[in-house]
């Protein structure tokens, strides 16, 4: 059952004290009754994340780019670990498959850190959002042979992912 649905944000890709993880941010937030709106000070950002993925990129089936990213926090009952896998779409025997997608980040020449998460294969979109507006940025992660070894891997083919319970 879903704990929480909302938008995926983060810090700006372009920010250099930027946050690494990405965020569900709920749909309904709770006025922070703390600080004062526009209150002085050193300060860190959330903004909204978009898709950087094109029709042909990884095979979707249609255009995401720049499309805002809907996001959903989930309870799996009865299970006590939880883990993505990159590179695997099915998971070990005895494990329980939540769902399978592609290998996602932010682009590597961009100043921010940031985190692999594993999309699911029928992502969705915020409908109506297709504006170049920045933030928190993920693009499709792909192999590149060295350290990593190829074969099994291909030299700059994307990656898919797999989210596993047990």
């Amino acid at each position: 059952s879903y704990l929480i649905t909302g938008y995926v944000g983060g810090s700006h890709y372009t920010h250099k004290g930027a946050a690494v993880d990405y965020l569900c941010m709920p749909e309904n937030p709770d006025r922070n009754y703390h600080y004062k709106d526009g209150a002085s000070g050193h300060k860190g950002y959330v903004y909204g994340a978009e898709y950087e993925i094109n029709e042909d990129d990884i095979g979707i089936g249609r255009s995401m780019h720049e499309s805002d990213v809907p996001c959903a926090v989930c309870r799996t009952v009865g299970s006590t670990s939880v883990l993505m896998i990159p590179g695997k779409t099915k998971c070990k025997q005895y494990w329980t498959k939540q769902y399978s997608g592609y290998l996602m980040a932010g682009y590597y020449g961009h100043v921010a850190a940031s985190q692999y998460i594993c999309v699911d294969k029928d992502a969705e979109k915020i409908p109506g959002s297709s504006a170049n507006k920045g933030g928190k940025l993920l693009y499709p992660v792909e192999a590149r042979c060295g350290s990593l070894k190829c074969p099994p891997y291909k030299d700059g083919q994307e990656l898919a992912c797999v989210v596993c319970s047990k």
